[in-house]
């Protein structure tokens, strides 16, 4: 049995080839291993086989680490929607033994009160270099950490992505008080570990390509491990020498990162992705933890039902804001496609938790009177912000025209009967609280919440339907100029 276990692991380790990066030197060598994930997104099912692969490889290697880059939340139910939101995350993150997470910008959906319960809960700290709570009831966090590898210490700096607004990207409501500097230029103010300690790792959420920046600007960085777009990086990126890694999202993949240090520095670097379905032992205790928190009842309820399959974001945002409009006894409604949280709803049953994962963020419905004009710079503003579309609406449609060659994109909104919208007539339009907050767009009106969350409209717009069917309802659409394709 112990021959056939060390051959099932080596078959799971060698599934992806690493790309190794060397700088070679003679002395006395250490290997060290960090198992690094990101973009979890309340995702419970991956912890048994983290902590069994951990496990097993702390059997032959004496420093083995596990990591997260950030966004351990907002995704699951059973993890958001409890009455401790995100205490179920924690507990298991402890359990299978994580050291380190760097902050994500969805950490900030659960509130400033629950985050520093789910710090204070945490037997790991949470690390961010370019943040300043300031007087908020979240505690300052460390902008870096130190892994002890016997002699060696190496330090892990957080970052966090700030978008235009100078924020990450989550309801402003959530980060009242707290400022965010550069991570970029925060950065350089931490270069000086690499000096100090003769290695250095940046444990980031910024998305692949701004981590290709920061390798640009700091090339004496060793490693950076990194989240937030999602990427999938089969094979590491060298930039300037600093190796980029990603393992994804959701806790498909575990990245198995490998430093050969000489002394305190870096000899050799490698790093390969190791799917999480490959890995066929788990951790009895943490499985069974995982499964406590995965059965609760109450989100076993039945709201009401798909008449065939819902797919994709024009479709379930269709459903999602004629949900609004309905609840809200609105003309037009509203919802970013960032908002819509997973691919498909399938034909069958739809259960409470099907709809807090399609929309898991707690949103409030704000009533706005806005003129078509009004309504025209959302439009607008929203697509020079995504280049694409981005709004899916309910009691209207539009079509965006590219411009180029100088010339500004062009809008045609339509009401329901095929009509274009009098750009001075005033409408009711619900809009989502993130997007009145997070979103530019030209209004008299400072809108109503309505004390409903748009997870309410959708339980109780299925409970009056019962049946509900959307198929190829794209009421939103970009086109090309004339003469392009």
């Amino acid at each position: 049995m112990k021959k056939l276990f060390y051959l099932l692991l080596t078959a799971v380790l060698l599934l992806s080839t690493p790309a190794v990066y060397s700088q070679h030197s003679s002395g006395t060598q250490t290997e060290v291993i960090i198992l690094h994930l990101n973009d979890m997104h309340a995702k419970t099912d991956g912890f048994a086989r983290l902590k069994y692969l951990a496990d097993s490889l702390r059997r032959a290697h004496p420093f083995v680490f596990i990591v997260a880059a950030g966004d351990n939340f907002t995704g699951n139910p059973f993890v958001d929607m409890v009455a401790d939101k995100g205490a179920p995350m924690i507990d298991l993150m402890n359990q299978a033994g994580f050291t380190v997470s760097c902050f994500g910008n969805h950490e900030f959906d659960l509130g400033q009160v629950f985050l520093q319960k789910r710090i204070a809960q945490a037997r790991f700290p949470f690390i961010c270099a370019n943040i300043n709570t300031g007087s908020t009831v979240l505690m300052q966090p460390p902008p870096y950490f130190i892994l002890k590898a016997g002699s060696i210490s190496i330090p892990l700096l957080g970052l966090l992505e700030i978008n235009d607004s100078g924020i990450p990207d989550t309801h402003p409501s959530k980060v009242k008080g707290i400022t965010f500097s550069d991570p970029l230029k925060t950065a350089g103010e931490y270069m000086q570990l690499k000096n100090k300690y003769g290695c250095l790792i940046a444990l980031t959420h910024l998305g692949v390509e701004t981590d290709q920046k920061l390798a640009g600007e700091y090339p004496s960085l060793d490693v950076i491990i990194g989240g937030h777009s999602h990427t999938i990086l089969k094979k590491p990126i060298l930039e300037k020498g600093v190796l980029i890694v990603q393992a994804g999202s959701y806790q498909r993949f575990i990245g198995k990162l490998t430093l050969i240090f000489n002394g305190n520095k870096v000899e050799e670097k490698s790093d390969t992705l190791i799917p999480v379905e490959s890995i066929h032992g788990f951790d009895k205790a943490v499985e069974a933890l995982a499964e406590k928190y995965d059965n609760n009842p109450e989100f076993e309820k039945v709201a009401g039902i798909a008449s065939g399959n819902i797919s994709g974001k024009q479709d379930l945002g269709a459903l999602m804001t004629d949900a609004m409009t309905w609840a809200a006894k609105a003309g037009i409604a509203f919802q970013n496609k960032g908002g819509i949280r997973i691919q498909s709803l399938p034909s069958g049953d739809i259960k409470l938790k099907d709809i807090y994962r399609l929309d898991p963020f707690g949103n409030e419905l704000i009533l706005y009177k806005l003129s078509g004009k009004e309504i025209g710079s959302l439009l607008l503003n929203s697509y020079r912000k995504e280049k694409d579309i981005d709004l899916i609406p309910s009691g209207m449609s539009y079509t965006i025209t590219k411009g180029g060659n100088g010339k500004p994109p062009v809008l045609n909104m339509f009401d329901l009967s095929g009509k274009p919208m009098d750009p001075d007539k005033l409408y009711t339009v619900a809009l989502t609280s993130y997007i009145a907050a997070a979103y530019t767009f030209d209004h008299k009106d400072q809108g109503t919440s309505q004390e409903l969350t748009t997870e309410d409209c959708l339980v109780k717009f299925l409970g009056f339907k019962h049946k509900v069917k959307y198929m190829n309802t794209a009421r939103a659409k970009l086109k090309n100029p004339k003469g392009t394709h």
